[in-house]
């Protein structure tokens, strides 16, 4: 079989930087790596309506920084601001859960980036072909206008793998579109990767989207 690993994992450290950047001791590191995969959890809930597709983590000794990556900075900043204080309390909270008390001393800062071309975001795309198929339309005819929207947005190449029952089927199966060129082993190459569960009503079908960008 085939050795398949993640186009954004391969290429960190080398092309692309990590999600989270901090050091930590052994006491400490458990901890922190709760708290980053369950701030990623929930703000990926909470901003959805924002069209989020990252967030970067980075710790300094008495401070954070939060970078989230969005397609309408808008939602997320609020009138006059107000949106980047309830997240501030928000991730307060959820490191107060992992640790089980008050966190008060930390400085929190949130820096919001806008997604330039939302039509080159593979997660963006993958959740929109994830939540049309949840609403019982055909998978290919959404499937395809997707591919046509992320080729019209200047894209070099898109691959869309759907996999489980689709369409109810009895026996899972794995249907794969692909337009342009996308290749995922070229290093030096800009690949963008997402992976979505969209869950039907005869169970889940797995949503992954490749995107072959030009370099910036």
């Amino acid at each position: 079989m085939g050795q398949k690993v993640n186009p954004i994992g391969i290429r960190i450290g080398t092309f692309l930087p990590w999600k989270s950047r901090w050091f930590a001791d052994s006491a400490s590191f458990k901890n922190f790596l709760i708290e980053d995969i369950r701030i990623r959890e929930q703000l990926t809930k909470k901003l959805k309506l924002a069209g989020i597709t990252s967030v970067e983590i980075e710790r300094l000794p008495k401070s954070m920084v939060v970078t989230i990556t969005v397609s309408r900075p808008g939602v997320v900043i609020g009138h006059g601001g107000t949106g980047i204080e309830d997240v501030k309390k928000f991730i307060l909270k959820i490191m107060s859960d992992v640790r089980k008390k008050t966190v008060k001393d930390l400085k929190i800062d949130i820096r919001i980036n806008e997604v330039k071309n939302p039509e080159l975001s593979a997660y963006l795309i993958a959740d929109r072909i994830a939540g049309e198929m949840e609403r019982r339309i055909p998978h290919r005819r959404v499937v395809q206008k997707a591919i046509e929207r992320v080729m019209a947005g200047g894209a070099l190449g898109i691959k869309v793998v759907l996999a489980g029952r689709i369409n109810g089927a009895e026996i899972s199966r794995v249907e794969s579109f692909h337009q342009g060129s996308v290749p995922s082993q070229t290093l030096r190459e800009n690949i963008d990767y997402a992976q979505i569960p969209a869950l039907l009503k005869r169970g889940y079908v797995g949503v992954k989207v490749w995107i072959h960008k030009k370099q910036e």
